[in-house]
């Protein structure tokens, strides 16, 4: 790396830093207040999140592929293009990214035109409530937007009602476990289960000790996996996330 292109990497990585810590988020409605968050950060969105979103991979590379896909708060597109490095997006007859942050779908609409992409659709729309045009979907993904939606239980129920038997979701996500977790999942600390909810709470990043319990209770679980990550810049912390792989079950 040159002078000029560290000095130009640590600026960006400055005003980064800036905008997701120091940065007011303001606004009447939840898009209103995710665009607010987003706006300033959507150019180097994705630089400064390959180091924090450690999982975010290992959920692309276990997904199922073929049929039609939907990433829920799929945000600049990098889910897609990485699926497209794999040469695993060609298999796919539809990719639907939907998203509520207008600057973040900028940056994917762009990805999708540099690329030609033509089983692509970028949708502005709320994870709650939107739904495909097709009847049943193969797969939706959260890669980490769980935690940035606030009624994240209501966007599970909806992947659940457009998926069809035997379909897949993925997660990948911040979290926290329970005070008392049940058997099977990992035990957090109470610094841990504290620090991180207050620290991300200021961007209205909610960490929730309930994602794993709701998902295992609505699919039928293929893989959970519990790790602990570094965080740029904050030596010696480490931050809980996890994969979480389940399919459509009518009975649940």
């Amino acid at each position: 790396m040159g002078l000029i292109s560290a000095i130009v990497w640590l600026f960006n990585e400055i005003q980064t830093i800036y905008h997701i810590v120091l940065s007011p988020i303001y606004g009447n409605t939840h898009r209103e207040r995710l665009e607010s968050f987003y706006v300033s950060q959507a150019k180097n969105y994705d630089s400064y999140r390959k180091k924090l979103l450690c999982c975010r991979e290992t959920l692309l590379n276990k997904i199922p592929v073929g049929g039609i896909w939907i990433d829920m708060g799929g945000g600049t597109g990098f889910n897609i293009e990485y699926m497209s490095k794999l040469d695993r997006l060609k298999y796919y007859t539809k990719v639907y990214l939907v998203d509520l942050s207008p600057s973040l779908l900028q940056v994917a609409i762009k990805r999708v035109e540099k690329n030609g992409w033509t089983n692509v659709e970028i949708i502005e729309a709320d994870a709650t409530i939107w739904q495909p045009k097709e009847q049943k979907i193969d797969l939706v993904t959260f890669s980490y937007s769980l935690t940035m939606i606030p009624d994240w239980f209501l966007a599970i129920e909806n992947a659940k009602n457009i998926l069809k038997f035997d379909g897949h979701i993925g997660v990948a996500d911040f979290y926290v476990s329970r005070k008392y977790p049940e058997h099977g999942f990992k035990s957090h600390s109470w610094f841990q289960r504290v620090f991180w909810m207050v620290f991300f709470g200021f961007d209205n990043v909610n960490l929730s000790s309930d994602h794993l319990c709701y998902l295992n209770s609505h699919f039928e679980t293929n893989e959970i996996i519990e790790t602990l990550s570094s965080v740029p810049y904050i030596p010696f912390l480490k931050l809980p996330q996890y994969v979480y792989i389940g399919q459509n079950n009518s009975n649940l």
